[in-house]
């Protein structure tokens, strides 16, 4: 595996070949400064990553309070040098359709998070069909009630807290992000403490109402299109944005079939529209789970992005 040291030689060597080949040449190796569209062969400048520092995890707990329809748990990373200072924290969410699988797909992340000095929460929450939108946003917005009540002890910073996702976790985590601190996605459990500073999002599907009435959105929602179209509106992320959402990373695989990649690009334009600071990594011969699986570079980048909005 290459240093960051190289990497970044690299990436001065693209820059610098590419310099004498005109605009469309430069903007297209992705290496001026005003192109946000990245790729995954793009180095990340070894400036924004830390060298990764230890970190302790902390023993499973319930996040949810004690008259919650089902106890949630998550897993708690803690960086062992806080100097005294406090840090930010990110709250991580496993993907797998809003209906099975478990924080353990995150746990990689969640430490390559704690190794940045975030204090990194991984949660469970609820499953479909059993429990329907917005079930699993309400989970969300309890964890982060949680962060906030714990934010002395762990010594977080409550202005600092990102969302990390991929597939239906990503689209939680942006849901929670965009649902602002009034009105109905804020009710009755957001408000102010669910307000995010940055979120990382990969496999996003961000716009329910572009899929077909297939069995994993109908059981999310209770419903096809035609019979909850507001509720598919109100769950889709590119239809809540507005100017007050923060900003976002989003990485997805260029062959993805499950959430195809205009979730991403269409997302990613109207954040662009909407004058919101984010950046779109679109991963070659990457398909859905491959996008996961294979995201070495996706992530660095994206970790590199949120260390830009919480660490200026």
């Amino acid at each position: 595996m290459m240093s960051r040291t190289e990497q970044l030689r690299i990436w001065q060597q693209r820059c610098a070949f590419t310099s004498g080949l005109g605009a469309i040449a430069l903007m297209l190796s992705g290496c001026s400064a005003a192109q946000h569209v990245t790729q995954d062969e793009l180095a990340i400048e070894s400036s924004v990553l830390r060298e990764p520092q230890s970190f302790t995890r902390l023993a499973p707990a319930t996040y949810t309070p004690e008259e919650w329809p089902q106890a949630l748990a998550a897993d708690v990373y803690l960086p062992d040098d806080s100097n005294g200072e406090l840090r930010p924290a990110a709250l991580v969410v496993h993907g797998g359709g809003w209906r099975n699988r478990t924080p353990e797909d995150m746990q990689g992340i969640a430490e390559q998070l704690a190794g940045q000095g975030y204090v990194a929460v991984n949660i469970e929450y609820r499953f479909a069909p059993e429990y329907r939108f917005p079930s699993q946003l309400h989970d969300l917005q309890q964890a982060m009630a949680w962060i906030h009540a714990n934010a002395d002890e762990w010594q977080v910073d409550t202005h600092r807290i990102v969302g990390v996702g991929f597939s239906s976790g990503a689209h939680l985590v942006s849901l929670l992000a965009v649902a602002g601190v009034e009105g109905p996605l804020a009710e009755p459990y957001g408000g102010e403490q669910s307000r995010l500073a940055a979120v990382l999002a990969g496999g996003l599907p961000s716009d329910l109402l572009k899929f077909d009435d297939g069995p994993l959105v109908v059981n999310f929602i209770g419903g096809t299109r035609a019979e909850e179209n507001e509720a598919y509106r109100l769950a889709s992320p590119a239809r809540q944005l507005t100017p007050d959402s923060p900003p976002f990373f989003l990485f997805h695989g260029k062959w993805d079939q499950l959430v195809p990649v205009d979730h991403a690009t269409d997302f990613y334009q109207a954040l662009q529209e909407n004058n919101i600071e984010s950046e779109l990594y679109l991963q070659r011969w990457r398909g859905h789970i491959t996008s996961f699986l294979l995201r070495g570079g996706a992530i660095d980048a994206g970790i590199a992005f949120l260390n830009r909005q919480v660490n200026p």
